[in-house]
């Protein structure tokens, strides 16, 4: 997980100039998503969202088939990604909780994201879709998939 500093989302140009991961991991996680969706690398995928409950920050949009996500961590078993996600905002926030969510909004549209407090791809520094096509491209889908699901062996 990533924690940003203190101010920058009121800079577009600095969040924009960071590593994709921390990009994607720190605000743009719903534009891949979209864009992984839309690729659709693997069959069987869907988009989940964690929405904590009111008053806590740590909202996350990931894709998955039920049993591994992906997001910019890349390949990862749902329930360790979870984990991972609830030790980290629980640590940072005594009482953070939240639920799981099937997404039922167009991730990459951007009224409707709006709605859901989320930046439009027309909203950020860039054109963050090339960027999540680029990302997504990268990566070998099958050998990530295999990956996650041998860590539950």
């Amino acid at each position: 997980m990533y924690w940003p500093k203190p101010g920058i989302k009121r800079h577009p140009e600095k969040r924009w100039n960071r590593p994709d991961r921390i990009f994607f991991g720190l605000g743009a996680c719903h534009i891949l998503c979209g864009v992984y969706l839309q690729a659709r690398p693997l069959p069987g995928f869907h988009a989940q969202r964690i929405l904590p409950a009111p008053g806590f920050p740590g909202t996350h949009i990931f894709a998955t088939d039920g049993e591994i996500a992906f997001d910019f961590h890349g390949y990862s078993l749902q329930e360790n990604l979870l984990a991972h996600y609830w030790r980290g905002w629980q640590s940072r926030c005594a009482g953070w909780t939240a639920t799981i969510l099937p997404v039922d909004f167009p991730l990459l549209e951007t009224a409707a994201l709006n709605r859901h407090k989320h930046l439009g791809p027309d909203q950020f520094y860039s054109d963050p879709i090339p960027r999540a096509r680029a990302f997504v491209a990268r990566i070998d889908h099958p050998r990530g998939y295999q990956r996650a699901q041998a860590t539950c062996r």
